[in-house]
């Protein structure tokens, strides 16, 4: 993983946005094998051309949620290997102010029922912590997750901090990639990579 987070990092690399997405998705996939080990497993029976074989295999329901639209490329790795999750998408943004403060702007879910389903939230990156907070109790409206798995590609101290103290984490389960100790007044983490979403999909108005 710490290669393909090398190259998320890397400017030079970084003005390929297609690797920049593909890097995103490779790191999804790891994270997904990872989360999958925490799962519980019961013994199956799989009827193959010539026997009948026992396999263990998952027996959870997951929700595969992500934060436009930054989040997409990363999300579709997880979905790579959660390939019969069902999905949900929530819109929120920075709105910057006169004075160079921010609001998250939440605007729009997109989600099936999660009660007692696995939740499995991804946005590459984790930086004061507000968008996760809002994303997570958007969608926790729409039923209690048996577990939760938050995921992030690189986080900053203090987000992971504000989501501990603005999230129950009873049932939650953080997972990132690599934890940068600076977040600017301005909310950019250093040394970060810049914005996840622009160097993706290109700049926005």
């Amino acid at each position: 993983m710490n290669l393909f987070i090398a190259e998320l990092r890397n400017k030079d690399i970084q003005k390929d946005s297609m690797r920049f997405r593909k890097n995103m998705e490779r790191i999804g996939e790891i994270f997904a094998y990872e989360i999958s080990k925490t799962f519980d497993y019961k013994e199956s029976k799989i009827t193959t051309p010539l026997v009948v074989s026992k396999m263990n295999l998952p027996i959870l329901k997951i929700v595969n949620a992500t934060i436009l639209r930054a989040g997409l490329p990363f999300h579709s790795g997880l979905l790579n290997y959660f390939d019969t999750a069902e999905n949900a998408f929530i819109s929120a943004h920075r709105k910057y102010h006169k004075d160079g403060s921010f609001t998250i702007q939440f605007e729009h879910l997109s989600s099936p029922d999660i009660e007692g389903k696995t939740l499995v939230l991804s946005d590459p990156m984790l930086a004061s912590g507000a968008s996760m907070e809002i994303a997570y109790k958007a969608l926790v409206e729409r039923g209690t997750p048996k577990h939760t798995h938050i995921v992030t590609i690189i986080a900053s101290n203090q987000g992971i901090n504000y989501v501990k103290k603005h999230i129950n984490m009873k049932n939650v389960t953080i997972w990132a990639g690599d934890v940068d100790d600076e977040l600017t007044s301005k909310s950019y983490i250093v040394p970060g990579l810049g914005d996840a979403g622009d160097l993706a999909f290109g700049s926005k108005m």
